[in-house]
């Protein structure tokens, strides 16, 4: 009985430790074989307050992480779904359960009111590309396919008009804040082991992939800005503080308000000119 007892923790002892060995060895090769692809925008933003719309120049350093060769990249226009016949509208007026916040408000839009994302031109590495606008989705041919490990740049220049707030981003919400930013600009859908995430935009949560953000925003001086990351020129917009505690003083009609961001999923900001900057000193500075 003795010896059956040892034999049977000695199997025991065997089958655990193979486990941990195959658990271990799985681990180890799963963490070799992940991946992510990697952004990084430059973005100047050139804010009109009275139309509601912006000239935006972006340029685009992507960098594919993957094992694959890509032919093909794709960008989300979010703010096309805010228009009348937009399929966000559409299956918001046609669902058993429609958001509440939306409903049919979409297809009440006037033509100053909807949203929309205008590409003017697009370039791969300084090469014209060719692509294509399928509602909240661009579709963008490559000249030269991106190979694993290598990365490309793309300039970008677009006009968009901010829709009134229905949902997440858009003017004049609720609560009175002139324009919240959030999913705003042309954006690089994510690719990932199951392919391209270029889903048409219908009020469902987004996924793309994680970058730096350098966006430098123009707009009229009596407009406060709070955005992601640090802001880079305080002094220059009129809220750092001098030696005497002064604010500098304001100047030009328009302000350009510069911002940096690192290792982030989105760049948002908001602006209102009712907002206040408030400054703290912490112990040790």
């Amino acid at each position: 009985m003795f010896k059956e007892i040892l034999r049977m923790k000695y199997n025991f002892k065997k089958k655990l430790f193979t486990t941990l060995l195959f658990v271990i060895t799985g681990l180890t090769a799963a963490s070799q074989s992940y991946w992510q692809q990697a952004v990084d925008y430059k973005m100047d933003i050139d804010f009109n307050v009275e139309t509601h719309q912006f000239s935006g120049s972006q340029t685009l350093t992507y960098t594919n992480n993957s094992p694959d060769t890509l032919s093909r990249v794709f960008y989300h226009l979010y703010f096309n779904a805010f228009q009348p016949g937009s399929m966000m509208d559409v299956r918001s007026r046609t669902i058993s359960d429609p958001a509440s916040r939306v409903g049919d408000r979409i297809s009440k839009l006037s033509d100053g009111e909807i949203g929309f994302h205008k590409v003017e031109s697009l370039t791969q590495d300084g090469k014209v590309l060719s692509y294509k606008t399928e509602g909240t989705v661009l579709e963008v041919t490559l000249v030269d396919p991106i190979l694993p490990g290598a990365r490309s740049t793309f300039e970008m220049n677009f006009n968009s008009q901010v829709p009134l707030q229905i949902r997440r981003s858009g003017r004049d919400n609720k609560e009175g804040i002139d324009y919240s930013m959030a999913q705003w600009f042309p954006k690089m859908a994510e690719y990932d082991g199951r392919g391209w995430h270029a889903h048409p935009y219908v009020g469902r949560e987004f996924y793309a992939p994680w970058g730096d953000f350098e966006v430098n925003i123009t707009i009229d001086k009596s407009y406060i800005i709070a955005g992601t990351g640090i802001l880079q020129n305080p002094n220059e917009i009129g809220y750092g503080y001098e030696d005497e505690g002064e604010k500098v003083k304001r100047k030009a009609k328009n302000l350009t308000w510069k911002f940096k961001a690192e290792k982030v999923h989105d760049f948002v900001w908001a602006a209102d000119p009712d907002y206040t900057h408030t400054k703290a000193q912490v112990p040790e500075g």
